[in-house]
């Protein structure tokens, strides 16, 4: 079987471009390499999007999500993503802006187990005031 990242990064096109932070990287390989990293960084990850606006082939979102370091120490990340697709439904270009900001524990919003999806009655990130 495919691992995570080669499953992943086949929603992307051969040469799709990517800016994540101040990472840029190009086409399926060097996405799935760069999942594994961030994956290997950021455990306990727990996402939440809204789409902000969005056109025939453009989608603007903003997000948060949780995670920790292998130290154990846990931050929150805030940032908005653009994406373009071809016809074809593929993505062909993401841009991330992103920040982190360390959390303690007690300070965690985002409440359900990490190898799980959110659950669809988990509130939104406008519901949660964030």
């Amino acid at each position: 079987p495919l691992s995570r990242s080669e499953q992943v990064k086949m929603a992307y096109t051969v040469d799709s471009q990517w800016r994540n932070r101040s990472t840029f990287v190009k086409g399926r390989d060097e996405i799935a390499k760069f999942l594994e990293g961030k994956w290997d960084r950021e455990q306990d990850y727990r996402l939440i999007k809204e789409i902000w606006c969005h056109s025939e082939d453009r989608i603007a979102v903003r997000f948060a999500y949780e995670y920790h370091d292998q130290d154990g120490n846990w931050f929150r990340a805030y940032g908005n993503e653009n994406w373009e697709f071809e016809e074809n439904g593929l993505m062909k270009s993401r841009h991330a802006s992103i920040n982190d900001v360390p959390i303690d524990e007690s300070e965690r919003k985002f409440h359900w187990p990490h190898d799980a999806p959110r659950p669809d009655d988990y509130p939104g990130l406008t519901d949660l005031g964030m």
